[in-house]
Parts: structure tokens; C-alpha cells; sequence
């Protein structure tokens, strides 16, 4: 049947346009309500929809942006690039944004969208973007994307299929959630409110009894060049999220590069925490699948095993994530040094009780 298909470029059957911001953004964002969306990646979620925006510019801010409309596909383009999203607001968008615009209604959306978001997709956008550690798309780029073109009642029974699976996919990942939320309510009842110390456990800097690293700026000229497969997985900030390592758009180095930095290299046990950027404070334990090694802007903490289990270890850290937040540099762009992390307050149980709640993390982690 593919076959069968037309195949155009995306440039053919869509306008392509990229945002831009009107600057400095400050001067023009409103908390009037009568404000224009301004549309950011921190709007969008695991929705295919952007619905809402959590902030407004002024009228004059338009002038200077690009203004989409519902119906309208929004393409990151740089970060977390090559992700669609369609609008079901109007607004305006910045030049991390590009914008595809069907306006002979070629396409069911939904089609587009996961035909876009594919795996296949992906892997030509990546081809294609230029930049080192930060991959950027442009326009013309993404005009000479091909995409098929099928009748648009077939188009609709393929995205009918594909709802059906996300559904089923958005169900389990809620499951999955409920699932944490109940490792973190034995965590409470254990042992306390960690923020406050409730139950009055010895306290310790985290220093104490734990080393802590990161990859040095020197070093970072070693890492400019990630590839997409080899020996060792490079730990980056968007790896590290709510206590898991995310596998997703994994980038490797060899063993010789991992072998010539040995401190900043990661064993199965050790934590790592996000120290700058939008996630910062964000956590995981290293486990066994791969061989890892630290990325920049995030640490290493390798907890004393005598004194901590690394499972209960990480939770704690999970649950002060408010506070470690709180406590980031008050710069533009939040970051958290190695002696404020290494000065953070953390509470010691007896170890027994600590390895009786990371039993129970690894049979919650069975039913998953």
C-alpha cells in the first residue's frame, strides 16, 4: 500500500516558517488577559495538543514574533528538537520554534503528527541539523523533508489506529505513575517529611560521606562529538528525570575517551543529579545496563555504602528536590555548584530500615 502512496516534500504541501522573539521578551510579556499566548516548549506535555500557554505578550510583541493558529504544527527546532505539536490555540512563537502550516487541508493532523514524531522521522531531522552539543533544524531543512501524502480517509483510519495505541500507552504510563506515587508514600511513612527531618533522624552534609564529581569544563572539549551508538552512554541533564534514567536519544563515546577521565566515570549505585538548567535537582540511580559516564551539568554523588542505600539515597533526594531548587544559584539560568550540593542537608536512618524500603522499591518495580 505504501507504495501506492504519493511522497511530497513537506515544503510542497505545507508553509514552513520559523518564530521569532521580540527582545528583550521581558519588556513585552503582560499579565493581562487579554495578551497574546506566547507559546514556549515549557507549554507543551505528552499531549499532541498545545492548549495553553503560561504566559502573554503585548500587542506590539506580535509585530515582532510569528503569530500560528489552531490547526497550525509546531516543530521544535532546537533542544529537544524534531518534536511536533499541534495548536489548538492561536498565539505567537519564538525562534525555537518552527511552524508548518497545511493550508489546502492535505492532511488529517493526527496522520502528519505521528508520521512526524516517528522514529524514521526523527533519525532524517538528526541527519539534517546542524550545530554540536545543541542540534538545530532551519526551514529549508524541513521543506526537503519527504512525507507521504496518502487519500485522507486512509490517513484518518491509520491515525485512528495510533490513537487507539497511544491510549493504551497513556494508560500504563499512568499506572506506572500511581506506582511511584506509592513508593514515595512508604518513603513518608518510613521515614518522615525529609525537608524538616520529622522524625528527628541524625543529620549529615552530604559531603560527609559522599564523593562528589563532575566533568570538568577542560574535559568537556572531549565530549563536543556525541555519537549515536559505541561503548559507553553519556548521563546528559535530559537523561535525568523524576528519579529515572530516560533511554531516549542516548548519545555514546568510547571506551578510550570513558577510560582517560576515571572521575567522572559512573558505577552501577551511584547517583546522579542535574545542577543547572530547567531540571536542576532532578535525579537517578545508575543501574547495570549499560557503562555510563558523566555528561556536563550533571554530578556524580557516590553515597558511603556503610552509612546509605543508594535506592533510599536517591528518593530523599527526590523528595528534596523543592528545597534543592530553592537553593540553586540566584542567576538567570539556575545552577547548583559541588559545594552546595555537597553542603545539603540529608537525614541518616539506621541502614536496616533503608534497605527494607529499597525491598520494597524493587518489588514495586517487579509489578512494573
Amino acid at each position: 500500500m505504501e507504495k501506492l502512496w504519493k511522497y511530497k516534500k513537506i515544503g510542497e504541501v505545507c508553509i514552513v516558517e520559523r518564530g521569532a522573539s521580540p527582545r528583550p521578551i521581558d519588556k513585552y510579556i503582560t499579565d493581562n488577559e487579554s495578551g497574546i499566548n506566547w507559546i514556549k516548549i515549557g507549554d507543551t506535555s505528552d499531549s499532541i495538543y498545545i492548549t495553553e500557554t503560561a504566559q502573554k505578550i503585548i500587542v506590539e510583541g506580535m509585530k515582532k514574533s510569528r503569530y500560528v493558529k489552531p490547526g497550525d504544527f509546531l516543530l521544535s527546532n532546537s533542544m529537544s528538537f524534531g518534536r511536533p505539536y499541534i495548536l489548538k490555540i492561536d498565539g505567537c512563537i519564538h525562534d525555537g520554534w518552527l511552524v508548518l502550516r497545511d493550508e489546502n487541508a492535505l492532511f488529517d493532523k493526527r496522520f502528519l503528527y505521528y508520521y512526524l514524531s516517528s522514529k524514521t522521522t526523527y533519525k532524517k531531522l538528526k541527519s539534517m541539523a546542524v550545530g554540536g552539543v545543541v542540534n538545530n533544524l532551519n526551514s529549508e531543512m524541513v521543506r526537503n523533508v519527504i512525507v507521504p501524502v496518502p487519500d485522507k480517509e486512509e490517513q484518518s483510519e491509520i491515525a485512528d489506529l495510533f490513537d487507539k495505541i497511544k491510549k493504551i500507552l497513556d494508560d500504563r504510563k499512568q499506572e506506572l505513575e500511581q506506582l511511584d506515587t506509592l513508593v514515595k508514600s512508604r518513603f513518608v511513612e518510613l521515614f518522615g517529611d525529609p525537608v524538616i527531618n520529622s522524625m528527628g533522624w541524625k543529620k549529615a552534609l552530604i559531603g560527609d560521606d559522599c564523593f562528589v564529581t563532575k566533568l570538568a569544563g577542560f574535559e568537556y572539549t572531549q565530549y563536543i562529538n556525541y555519537e549515536d551508538s559505541g561503548d559507553v552512554v553519556m548521563v546528559k541533564a535530559q537523561n535525568v528525570k523524576n528519579g529515572k534514567l530516560n533511554r531516549k536519544e542516548l548519545s555514546f563515546i568510547s571506551n578510550e575517551v570513558s577510560d582517560s577521565l576515571p572521575r567522572s566515570q559512573l558505577a552501577p549505585g551511584d547517583v546522579v543529579m542535574t545542577y543547572v538548567g530547567a531540571n536542576i535537582g532532578d535525579v537517578a540511580i545508575i543501574d547495570n545496563e549499560y557503562k555510563y559516564h558523566l555528561a556536563p551539568n550533571v554530578a556524580k554523588i557516590r553515597p558511603d555504602s556503610e552509612r546509605y542505600n543508594s535506592i533510599y539515597f536517591m528518593y530523599m533526594l527526590m523528595l528534596l528536590n523543592a528545597y534543592i531548587v530553592k537553593n540553586s544559584a540566584d542567576t538567570a539560568k539556575a545552577a547548583l555548584g559541588m559545594e552546595r550540593i555537597r553542603k545539603l542537608n540529608v537525614f541518616v536512618p539506621p541502614i536496616e530500615l533503608q534497605n527494607q524500603f529499597a525491598d520494597f522499591v524493587a518489588s514495586v518495580d517487579k509489578s512494573k
